[in-house]
Order: structure tokens, then sequence, then C-alpha cells
């Protein structure tokens, strides 16, 4: 396993937080986001991810030294599937360990937005009526009738 990795299987939480954990961390902060059913009152079938999986993982490598950088004495582990994920799978996992617990909660926030804009991950949304690439992660869909 790899502290910042692309994966093309489930993930477990719990091997990320463990890889965090350290003598000096009084906190660990894992985030997971998962794939859900209902966005917008646009249901989701399922989503398909892609990535160019070597800048990938660079660049959640470079998510985790910003952090490290930002906050210090804390421990970062980032990964994020790909392929098709169903309804309530885990899509990426972030753990973040440090002395306390309010660095944890704040860089564990800022790894989620950076991976969101800098990160090289395409997400495909399967709906009920459609689908469509998303590039953007922060773009939403759009429901039908609405202007873009």
């Amino acid at each position: 396993m790899k502290l910042f990795e692309i994966v093309e299987t489930e993930i477990d939480p719990e091997t990320y937080r463990k890889a965090v954990l350290h003598a000096s961390a009084g906190a660990v902060t894992v985030f997971t986001g998962h794939v859900r059913e209902w966005t917008k009152g646009v249901r989701t079938i399922y989503l398909a991810y892609e990535a160019y999986i070597p800048m990938a993982e660079k660049k959640l490598t470079q998510i985790g030294k910003e952090i490290e950088e930002q906050w210090p004495n804390t421990k970062v582990a980032i990964a994020h599937r790909i392929g098709k994920l169903e309804i309530s799978d885990i899509a990426v996992v972030i753990a973040v360990s440090s002395p306390h617990r309010k660095v944890a909660y704040e860089a564990n926030e800022y790894a989620i937005e950076r991976i969101k804009e800098i990160v090289p991950i395409w997400k495909k949304e399967i709906w009920e009526n459609g689908q469509e690439w998303i590039g953007d992660q922060k773009q939403k869909p759009v429901v039908e009738g609405e202007l873009k």
C-alpha cells in the first residue's frame, strides 16, 4: 500500500487510518466519500471513475506535502478508487493524523477540496434517464429542464 494511491478495488479505511497513526498523534480523522443515490432530485444508478494514474498519484502526493507544510506534525494518506462504483461504495478515503483534533479536521477538509481542484480524475454519472462525464468534481448534475 502507498500513502497516496489510485486503486481499482474496494477501499478499507482502516488500512489508511493505521498508516498515519504514530506516537505523537493525538487525533486521526478519516473521511470517506461515498457514492450517493440521489443528487438534486436525480437518481444515480452508479458512477464510473477514470484517472491518469501516474499524474493522479503525483497530485495526491502533492496534496499530502501541502498539508504537512501547512500543518506541521501531520501525516496523511489518501486513496481514490476508479472503475465502476455502486451506490454506497467508498470512492475516496483521506486519513490525517496530528497531535490535536482541530488540525486533523482542517487538514482533512483541505485535502478533499484540493482533490476536487487538482487531481485528474474524471467521473461519469449514470442516472436513470441519462449519463454525463464530470471533469470538474465540483460540478453537480443538471436536472432536466434546468439551464447549464
